[in-house]
């Protein structure tokens, strides 16, 4: 049973419960948990102060009962089951309502039958127990659900916002994309933006596990939710408050739901069989008994209703799905995006990873790595062409140039003439003569001598370095070499995947042969394969599969989208601020951090690990107890308080995944 707050009830008002069959998830429950911010404490709740109240009485009932047992000790019993059954009999009124059966059902049916007995410390007993058990049930899954109910308080409800050069206090919801909002020291910010105005660095934690505050300039991207540190930012908002970033990740928690795994789906079938099959034994055993042998009917009718309470266990109930929330929660806390229990399963089977290059085992920004000049002339000076002829480019190389030119404090030279001349680079005129800067194939179709750059064409070209060429006329001047960085990570990442039990990491990409081969070394993959389009990397997922099991894929989204999609598991870069990565991805990295990559994989494993010990475990205490009761060797209370007690185990054993 599961104990929670009703996603129309966000400033704590009323409590309803929902009734989980054995078996049956609390996805539910998540999904509102991760829009209530206003839960109440779970004693402050009304169920609980009567739980208090009518273990109060029935301690006092069971003293009476030992000191002057008669017609007054039972009344007080009797008011002790009145108010203990108050909760459970309303929900197992609205179960009976929907043609279900529960634990609630149970609890009532049990009560009354002990009740018939004439077994009144029995009742108030089973009562008691059975609702303590629930109370604790509901405090260990609360556990797992506030990691979930965090993600919704890291927004503030208010911010300031600057309109007619006044600062003015406005609920988050009300502010419009454009608008300018002020960030003092201290205060989270309040909605996706970009800095206008200040610097400071912002604890980006809550939304992309990076531990380190991350230094923030105009221009430079904030997420709603993250932390101010000393600075004042002044921010223009660019996404409205249902659309931040924090809002895809509530979201993305929330449509778990849909994909549920293996475990969860035997859940559900198993508890619709279980259940109504354990209602028929204890009837069997109150019944058959008496009319076949002739035996007493009050003997056996105790012993089916020890059947009854011992047969139905929240453990398997509960088992799987505080198991899934947990994981998932955990995970999230460090920047990592399950979409549901069903891909940490298929995550937990994979052997098999294979990676795109650029933006995923790259930074994906070319940078300009060294600047060659020939005949005598000076660095910044062939900076300073290239910059010309590249100026009205749009290609990444041409951006690369462009920002160490500007990093370098160097000015384009002025020029006039300038045409693309596409697949081969682009020409210029600067003071009355005509540049080039371009590919090798460039300078190929010009009939340019190569001799000046021979010695470093072959360093570059094994360090998987792409060449600009920037020619003089006939002469070649100078070589730029430019090159997409590798995540300090990507190493260290690899290697920790092996020593995690992966089998093969190999890169997918579209860039040449020898730029793949470079990084492949570098990071120390087992495989490559380069000159590759979108449908080809989907092809080569599905051939992989075929030939060895389950293999996730590593992309950043647009391009990637096909091969993501026909992975066992997709896995989805740079998921903060866009909206591809967080629509392709089974899973998405939150801060482009690929060592969260084995922590995934270790957590997937644990969860499976913990799921099958707690199906198993709880399988088997009710086999035990079911078997002592048919044997009439349990009685009822001591059956009901090894069975809760071991349902509180199981869920504590899930709420390890959130350490």
């Amino acid at each position: 049973m599961c104990y929670i707050k009703n996603m129309a009830d966000l400033h704590g008002d009323s409590p309803h419960e929902h009734e989980h069959d054995f078996g049956i998830s609390c996805d539910d429950c998540i999904g509102e948990a991760a829009e209530a911010p206003g839960i109440k404490p779970w004693y402050r709740e009304p169920r609980v102060v009567f739980l208090i109240a009518a273990a109060v009485v029935t301690a006092i009932g069971l003293t009476l009962d030992w000191l002057l047992p008669g017609v007054f000790a039972k009344a007080v019993l009797g008011l002790a089951i009145i108010l203990g059954v108050v909760y459970p009999a309303r929900a197992a009124w609205d179960s009976l309502l929907k043609k279900t059966l529960t634990i609630n059902t149970l609890l009532i049916a049990a009560t009354t039958g002990a009740l018939a007995l004439d077994l009144w410390e029995e009742a108030a007993t089973l009562v008691v127990v059975f609702s303590l058990g629930g109370v604790l049930e509901t405090y260990a899954v609360e556990r797992a659900r506030t990691s979930l109910k965090q993600l919704v308080d890291l927004t503030p409800r208010e911010a300031h916002v600057i309109r007619g050069g006044v600062e003015t206090l406005v609920a988050v919801e009300d502010i419009g994309v454009g608008e300018f909002v002020h960030v003092r020291p201290g205060e989270r910010v309040p909605l996706d933006g970009r800095v206008a105005a200040g610097v400071s660095s912002v604890d980006q934690a809550p939304i992309t596990g990076e531990s380190i505050p991350v230094f923030k300039k105009p221009g430079d991207a904030v997420f709603a939710g993250s932390i101010n540190q000393k600075g004042s930012l002044e921010i223009e908002v660019s996404s409205l408050s249902k659309d931040t970033t924090l809002a895809k990740v509530i979201q993305s928690v929330e449509e778990h739901q849909a994909h549920k795994s293996t475990y969860q789906r035997f859940g559900e079938r198993f508890g619709r069989i279980y259940t109504p099959a354990m209602f028929v034994v204890a009837l069997s055993v109150m019944t058959l008994p008496p009319l076949l042998t002739g035996a007493p009917f009050t003997d056996w009718l105790y012993r089916g209703l020890v059947v009854l309470v011992v047969s139905c266990s929240c453990g398997i109930a509960l088992s799987v799905p505080v198991a899934v929330v947990s994981a998932i929660a955990s995970a999230a806390r460090r920047g990592v995006l399950f979409k549901g229990g069903a891909y940490l399963e298929l995550l937990s089977g994979v052997k098999n990873i294979v990676f795109d290059k650029t933006g995923t085992l790259t930074y994906g920004e070319p940078i300009v790595t060294e600047i060659i000049p020939f005949q005598s002339i000076p660095e910044k000076r062939l900076l300073a062409l290239a910059g010309a002829i590249e100026s009205r480019s749009e290609h990444p190389v041409a951006g690369a140039i462009m920002a160490a030119a500007k990093e370098r404090s160097v000015e384009p030279a002025p020029s006039t003439n300038w045409r693309s001349i596409p697949g081969l680079g682009a020409r210029a005129v600067i003071d009355g003569k005509t540049y080039h800067a371009g590919n090798q194939k460039l300078i190929e179709a010009h009939n340019i001598s190569l001799s000046p750059a021979e010695s470093a064409l072959k360093r570059l070209d094994e360090a998987g370095q792409t060449l600009v060429f920037v020619t003089e006329g006939d002469d070649l001047i100078g070589l730029i070499a430019v090159a997409d960085t590798v995540r300090e990570s990507a190493a260290a990442t690899m290697r920790d995947l092996k020593a995690a039990g992966i089998n093969r990491v190999m890169m997918l990409t579209g860039d040449n042969e020898a730029t793949a081969k470079h990084i492949a070394l570098e990071v120390g993959l087992d495989d490559y394969r380069a000159g590759l389009l979108p449908d080809d990397k989907a092809g080569i997922i599905v051939n992989l599969i075929s030939e060895f099991g389950p293999v996730a894929m590593v992309g950043d989204g647009v391009n990637d989208a096909p091969a993501l999609a026909a992975s066992t598991v997709g896995i989805a870069m740079g998921a903060a601020g866009s909206d591809i990565a967080v629509e392709t991805g089974d899973v998405a990295l939150m801060s482009d951090d690929l060592s969260r990559l084995p922590f995934i994989l270790n957590l997937s494993r644990r969860t499976v690990s913990i799921i099958r010990f707690n199906i198993g475990a709880a399988l088997a205490v009710v086999a035990v107890l079911v078997s002592l009761a048919l044997l009439g060797r349990i009685d009822l209370v001591p059956g009901l308080l090894i069975n809760e007690i071991a349902a509180f185990f199981i869920i504590l054993n899930s709420l390890r995944l959130l350490a």
